[in-house]
């Protein structure tokens, strides 16, 4: 059993602080992924880790050992790196590179034994490089020769590898083979594996954990399930997300929600009564053009429920295929008297959510402007025998605005945000 400890490190270029007392360990057969923006200190982690930069303050212990007071000969026997560069301009054969990864192992000018051979041909098997043995490393494609990186790292026997974006430069296909591999490294040999990423999804996929850095510092640290969040991602980059397991893969997956050039936050609140996934497109829409969205009542498990969720709208809900209830009602009212006007999307109707339009009156009746979108026959989308329909025609008659799509909806709302100004 191997733990490595960063043990509140702090570096510096000069004058410069990159890293700021930073914490965590990490234990044998664990992968460990580093995210963060440029600038955010992963790679100089890595330096410190290694041994190329000393920390100002702190330490780094491998088993409880510093490994600046160890020799350097005994740390390379226990720790290797796969940099994210490995310039390799002489023609040395693949074999040759992967042979250099005995260095640590090998007495004062001594060459290397039968048994560096059979070593070094293991690690080629295992990362498939063992067929091009004896091509010119220079030859090889990036990620033929980043495999030979590997295979070299692996040779050292270590028990804490450190890869500084290991995917760099390598089309899906390297890049999946190359993540199996070191995955299937971890679980097989119990190597400790510390990674930097620039991809959320990758670390997600193959991590077990993830540390978030900014500016030097950890925001966030743990399983990567509970640290890759949207809450997360946004202090860490800046950047909104949708952070969900995928429905086929099970794997957590970060979607960034880019936002336009000119995004900018506008004073109109708008509240969707929507459902069925009619709001979901719109939701998007409406954030990405400033206006702040609420929407309800809407069922928990509803499709618009879930989007809005993701997007952090605000919501009144009430229980998968409940009716809306006083509680809820007025909890959506609430929400209405917010909001500057009111939005109804081509739902369904039935008994449970007629409510809703009964909320809408209301708030023709105080004055906030209501919108419907009208998309085709009320009559198909009303389960209430005809009551919904009353309804609507009565929104109508009391001055509701009816408009034909998303395009002509926003052209409104810029008219009422102009107007609002």
């Amino acid at each position: 059993m191997v733990v490595l400890t960063i043990d509140g490190i702090s570096c510096s270029y000069g004058s410069i602080n990159v890293l700021k007392d930073v914490n965590f360990s990490v234990d044998s057969g664990e992968f460990l992924g580093i995210l963060g923006p440029n600038g955010s200190g992963k790679t100089t982690l890595l330096k410190s880790i290694s041994r190329v930069l000393k920390p100002k303050k702190g330490a780094i212990l491998v088993n409880d050992k510093d490994i600046y007071v160890m020799k350097s000969v005994d740390v390379a026997k226990q720790l290797a790196v796969v940099p994210q560069e490995t310039p390799v301009t002489f023609d040395f054969t693949a074999l040759e590179v992967v042979l250099m990864g005995r260095n640590p192992h090998l007495p004062r000018f001594k060459m290397e034994s039968t048994r560096d051979l059979e070593i070094a041909k293991k690690a080629m098997e295992l990362t498939h490089t063992w067929d091009f043995a004896e091509r010119p490393v220079t030859e090889l494609s990036g990620g033929e020769r980043q495999r030979v990186i590997i295979a070299r790292a692996l040779t050292q026997e270590p028990e804490i590898l450190l890869l500084d974006e290991p995917t760099t430069h390598l089309d899906i296909s390297n890049q999946l083979e190359i993540m199996d591999l070191i995955k299937h490294l971890c679980e097989t040999k119990k190597l400790i594996l510390v990674a930097v990423f620039h991809d959320f999804n990758l670390a997600a996929r193959y991590c077990d954990s993830v540390i978030l850095l900014k500016n030097g510092k950890i925001v966030a640290v743990g399983k990567s399930e509970d640290t890759l969040t949207s809450d997360n991602v946004k202090k860490v980059f800046s950047v909104d997300t949708i952070v969900k397991k995928h429905p086929i893969t099970g794997y957590l997956h970060v979607i960034p929600l880019s936002r336009p050039l000119n995004w900018r936050q506008k004073s109109l609140s708008v509240h969707l009564i929507s459902g069925c996934g009619t709001g979901s497109p719109l939701m998007k829409i409406l954030t990405d053009e400033g206006y702040f969205v609420t929407a309800g009542v809407l069922n928990l498990l509803d499709t618009d429920q879930d989007t809005a969720q993701l997007l952090n709208i605000p919501t009144t809900n009430e229980a998968p295929f409940s009716p809306i209830t006083e509680e809820s009602h007025r909890a959506n009212l609430v929400m209405i008297r917010k909001a500057k006007v009111v939005v109804i999307t081509p739902t369904q109707f039935g008994d449970g959510n007629l409510r809703n339009l009964e909320a809408a009156e209301i708030a023709l009746e105080e004055g906030i402007p209501v919108v419907l979108i009208d998309d085709g026959p009320m009559e198909e989308r009303d389960f209430t025998k005809g009551k919904a329909t009353k309804a609507l025609e009565k929104l109508k008659s009391k001055g509701a605005v009816t408009v034909k799509n998303n395009c002509r909806l926003l052209e409104f709302l810029d008219h009422l945000e102009n107007n609002n100004n």
